[in-house]
């Protein structure tokens, strides 16, 4: 099957929904953004969250020491970095007991060289938007990924909701897909497009990867 991960969680309704449609991985977002949340307020939400949902922390660029201190106060599960954090970096998460998940943001088929330099867990895929780290609302060519072969997780992101969903599992077989702006309305999280995607996700993922 493939897995779900919803992401820019902020408020209690959110982790109730996410509990209830027992999704995968439960995203927090820790770096500039709308959708950001303080350690306290991650802390509230956390512990609301269902045994069995991976807790995955969102940083773009930011301070190791950082990272690893909120990760190590929520029992975070995955480390997502998606800013332009490079393998020295990423090293030093590594061995923490920390899954790795690093964004390569794709335009055109040369970007796909970064995914194979990286030694991670997982590779998250979203669009290439200047000066934006994501949550941009964009998909990418996935055709760019016809014929590529990877041998970390694959991850995608970029401009996913219930409509499209089962077409991108259809061409890229990932292993995950992830989503923030394609569920929700008006800025906000919203519990049918939320239902409706995680649905469309497990009627098209029957595979395993």
């Amino acid at each position: 099957m493939i897995r779900i991960k919803i992401c820019g969680l902020r408020r209690k309704q959110d982790i109730e929904w996410i509990n209830f449609l027992k999704v995968d991985y439960a995203g927090f977002v820790f770096a500039e953004s709308r959708r950001r949340v303080y350690l306290k307020e991650a802390e509230r939400l956390v512990a609301l969250l269902e045994k069995g949902i991976k807790k995955v922390g969102v940083f773009v660029n930011q301070n190791p020491d950082f990272v690893k201190g909120v990760c190590s106060a929520l029992g975070i599960d995955v480390i997502q970095l998606h800013g332009d954090e490079g393998q020295k970096e990423i090293e030093s998460y590594l061995g923490l007991g920390f899954e790795v998940w690093k964004a390569i943001r794709i335009k055109d088929k040369s970007d796909l060289i970064s995914a194979f330099e990286y030694r991670v867990d997982g590779i998250l895929l979203d669009a290439a938007v200047r000066g934006m780290y994501g949550g941009t609302g964009r998909t990418f060519n996935w055709d760019i990924l016809k014929g590529a072969y990877f041998k970390n997780k694959i991850i995608l992101a970029g401009g996913l909701d219930p409509q499209n969903v089962g077409f991108a599992i259809t061409k890229v077989k990932p292993f995950a897909v992830d989503v923030s702006s394609g569920v929700e309305t008006e800025g906000y999280k919203d519990f049918f497009k939320m239902k409706e995607f995680v649905e469309r996700v497990r009627r098209f993922g029957k595979h395993d990867r």
